[in-house]
């Protein structure tokens, strides 16, 4: 279960697949129409939660694209596709800043002072 919430590092092929799963989520409900069939809709959202969760990460904004989705007429804007962008900017944007971040000092045990 901890590595549904694990950020794994974002590459090329993590990137399109998110994108490749979010735009077929929201082709999907947009080819079902606005009344969508009895809980496909959901099916769909709940499978694209997880499959973009594995892939980038869980992230605090998959849960209220998945609450917007809930409503009909909203399910037919790409709000997977939406999510997932600014989802994989802000993965970038961390691993742009822990990558330039200075390693920290090196410490020997002579200078750690045991209480």
């Amino acid at each position: 279960m901890t590595g549904i919430f694990r950020t794994p590092f974002l590459t090329r092929v993590r990137i399109w697949l998110a994108f490749s799963v979010a735009i077929v989520a929201d082709g999907l409900q947009l080819s079902l129409g606005p009344s969508g069939w009895l809980f496909v809709d959901q099916a769909i959202d709940v499978v694209a939660m997880c499959l973009l969760s594995l892939l980038l990460g869980f992230h605090p904004l998959f849960i209220p694209t998945f609450i917007a989705e809930l409503f009909p007429i909203v399910d037919m804007l790409p709000t997977w596709t939406g999510c997932t962008a600014i989802v994989v900017a802000l993965r970038r944007r961390e691993q742009r800043v822990v990558a330039s971040a200075p390693p920290p000092p090196v410490t020997s045990r002579d200078d750690v002072i045991d209480i």
